[in-house]
């Protein structure tokens, strides 16, 4: 919504009012770079997610509403009458589930990750534009890479990290393949490179009881269950579907 709730007042008074040059060039030069197939997100900067905009541009993947399901199950895992400890955000992009589980949940203290430190700043900056970047701590490193020298465990770890194969990258639409970041979207061969990584290196960085929700594709939820499984370590192994029915996030409960 616009910021000025009688933004269209002016609008309609002056429906007949010739547009300057300056405007004329401006709009030529947004409608160019939509005929280049460049995504509207990253023509406008901003991304609705949880009902709270959100500023992209092509150093970050732009938020989906498939998403908002590791959301929800995250906010529905939470016990407000356990002492928790800190939560991860893995592979955070621009922000979007960091920022939100902090304005949902005002007793957690969050961790952000991600390989891209232009992804960071602009994670960074939607953490400050929400109010909460004091409650978010941004780490620049590759998976857990960061975490190895702290003592530092958490309660719960989400992640929507790269799952894309790469021989498929060339089918999707070109909004994706020639706007989006490839280090957001590709997974390696399978597609399946960081989260089998994240499953696996999981187990030493969660507290007892603490739980891990990973976002992927609907034809990678089986064999992300039966890695869960291998591990020993996890209990309560359970996938959840998307808007579209589609299975779509695989969550577990470390064992104590």
């Amino acid at each position: 919504m616009h910021p000025d709730k009688n933004w269209r007042v002016p609008v309609y008074l002056a429906f007949d009012q010739p547009l300057t040059e300056d405007e004329v060039t401006g709009y030529r030069s947004l409608i160019k770079r939509r005929l280049n197939r460049e995504p509207v997100q990253y023509i406008t900067g901003t991304q609705e997610f949880w009902s709270m905009a959100f500023k992209v541009n092509s150093d970050v993947l732009i938020p989906r509403p498939e998403t908002e399901i590791v959301l929800n199950q995250a906010l529905a895992l939470y016990d407000p009458l356990r002492k928790s400890g800190p939560f991860l955000d893995l592979a955070t992009g621009s922000g979007v589930l960091a920022i939100c589980l902090a304005k949902e949940l005002d007793k957690i203290d969050i961790y952000a990750a991600d390989i891209s430190q232009k992804a960071l700043d602009m994670a960074g900056h939607n953490a400050m534009t929400h109010g909460v970047s004091s409650r978010i701590r941004f780490v620049c490193g590759d998976l857990f890479q960061p975490f190895y020298d702290e003592s530092t465990k958490f309660d719960m770890i989400v992640s929507n990290p790269p799952y894309v194969a790469s021989a498929v990258l060339d089918t999707l639409e070109q909004e994706v393949k020639c706007h989006e970041p490839l280090l957001a979207l590709d997974g390696g061969l399978d597609g399946y490179r960081y989260i089998e990584k994240i499953i696996k290196k999981s187990r030493e960085f969660l507290n007892p009881d603490g739980w891990i929700l990973i976002e992927m594709d609907p034809r990678q939820t089986e064999k992300s269950m039966r890695l869960f499984e291998e591990q020993r370590c996890f209990t309560d192994i359970r996938r959840i579907r998307d808007y579209s029915h589609k299975y779509r996030v695989v969550m577990a409960q470390k064992t104590v």
